[in-house]
């Protein structure tokens, strides 16, 4: 797959089981500085049409297919994945700029995904109705069963090309519908690789099709074609938003943003907490829409934890993605480092503290910290998706909760404290998808719901969830 005047390998699209090329190319470059990385075609409006055609003729097979079958299908595809690994990270890394190890911890992460997907469809099914539970059900019974829905365009973000991707695309081949992908525009290049091993797991042509192209262009024409059943989305509020407009409709679950907050008592392990802020807070850069981006500490134990959390983020090594020893790297682009750094700026020149970081090289931002931030800043009440988190102090519980909900987003929250009592009010009183207790809200494991509420989204993923959503619910009942 080799372009023909330069040594730089084109990534073809997969369109119906057939590598297709266009006369429009665009290049994938390193993020951290800027060499090329790889070359893609761009789909128009036709080549959508015949992903989603093929995408329908294929769902038909995949349909017919038996719980067990499609269950293996995603079965070979892990073996095919754990066998290519390094491929697999050495790609991830040169289009997100994200440390290799990260990157490898995201094909590890995807192949847990393709696991519990492929679990999750072996157990697919419906359950028995209790139609005598009402005088006019007497005499009758009844039965649901999982219907696929179809064809599912799936179109996801740039922070984890691989396994977010995989979130969707596991599921919806489990539950027995055809998929067309449509990557993030500077993160095509792992997801046009996973198309060989779709290939190379015999996988029926159709079922898994990826176009490459702006989302304003591809995504559009994707979102509004009358061939696809279901739309699955990563990524803004405000591009989910016009996604479910447009998508009419149409059944749609989107994974939308955040800017998750941690809420810290005076009875918490202190050390753990410190070391699980760090990670939550600068893991990815902060591109992560679970990052800890707001931390509320208690003030009687604030001086002890703001003092070990500068010491473990000022420890963070920064450098090149595929330096073993890097923990942070570069943003997605420059433009959204230069963005980042004005958000810091702003919320300085309003009378916020910046203990660390801050500093800008390129798309490079060190980790910082803000302290006593006002909660109108857009560090705090917008999400920042770099590596910047506020941390603010508190006298009761009950305000830390009140200041976490203060938000338009609803993601995940997370709360530090040996009370489980303590712990247990206040996660029913969080307005969010998902409360982590004595960690923080960036903790996922893959096969866990995992969706929120408010401007964070709709619709769940984790595989088991998921296939839910992506099948249709069919009563069947019969007298007897």
């Amino acid at each position: 797959m080799a372009s023909g005047n330069q040594s730089l390998e084109a990534y073809p699209m997969y369109i119906g089981g057939e590598w297709v090329a266009t006369s429009e190319q665009t290049e994938v470059r390193l993020p951290y500085d800027g060499s090329p990385a790889g070359r893609v075609y761009q789909a128009g409006p036709e080549l959508v049409d015949r992903a989603v055609a093929a995408a329908g003729a294929a769902s038909a097979k995949m349909r017919a297919l038996a719980n067990y079958e499609r269950a293996d299908l995603l079965l070979r595809l892990v073996e095919l994945v754990r066998r290519d690994l390094a491929d697999f990270a050495r790609l991830i890394a040169s289009e997100t700029g994200k440390p290799i190890r990260e990157a490898r911890l995201e094909v590890e992460r995807g192949i847990q995904t393709l696991i519990a997907s492929a679990e999750a469809a072996r157990s697919l099914c419906g359950e028995v109705v209790p139609m005598d539970a009402a005088p006019a059900g007497k005499g009758r019974m009844a039965l649901t069963v999982r219907e696929p829905r179809g064809v599912v365009a799936a179109i996801t973000p740039f922070n984890f090309p691989f396994n977010l991707a995989l979130h969707k695309i596991g599921p919806a081949l489990g539950a027995g519908n055809a998929v067309v992908h449509k990557p993030a525009g500077v993160t095509p290049l792992s997801a046009l690789r996973l198309a060989r091993a779709m290939e190379e797991a015999g996988a029926p042509p159709g079922a898994y099709n990826v176009v490459t192209g702006p989302g304003s262009l591809t995504g559009e024409a994707l979102v509004r074609h009358s061939g696809v059943n279901m739309v699955t989305f990563t990524g803004s509020a405000e591009i989910g938003l016009a996604i479910k407009v447009a998508a009419g409709l149409k059944h749609v679950t989107l994974e939308l943003g955040g800017n998750s907050a941690v809420i810290i008592e005076p009875d918490a392990d202190l050390e753990n907490a410190v070391a699980r802020s760090v990670v939550g807070a600068f893991a990815n850069s902060g591109q992560v829409c679970i990052s800890v981006q707001r931390i509320y500490v208690h003030e009687s134990v604030a001086a002890k934890f703001l003092e070990s959390f500068v010491a473990a983020t000022e420890r963070l090594v920064i450098g090149r993605p595929f330096d073993e020893s890097t923990d942070i790297s570069s943003l997605i682009t420059e433009k959204e480092a230069v963005r980042v750094e004005q958000w810091i700026e702003e919320a300085i020149a309003a009378g916020a503290q910046l203990l660390t970081g801050g500093r800008r090289t390129g798309a490079t931002v060190s980790p910082a910290i803000l302290a006593e931030a006002g909660e109108q800043l857009r560090v705090c009440c917008q999400e920042v998706f770099g590596p910047v988190v506020v941390v603010n102090r508190y006298r009761m519980l009950e305000e830390a909760i009140e200041r976490v909900n203060n938000s338009v987003y609803g993601l995940q929250a997370g709360v530090f404290t040996r009370d489980l009592e303590r712990a247990f009010r206040a996660a029913r009183r969080l307005e969010v998808g998902g409360v982590i207790i004595n960690d923080v809200p960036t903790f996922r494991a893959d096969h866990m719901p995992y969706g929120g509420v408010k401007q964070s989204g709709t619709g769940r993923e984790g595989p088991k969830y998921a296939i839910e959503e992506m099948t249709e619910l069919k009563l069947i009942c019969w007298k007897v």
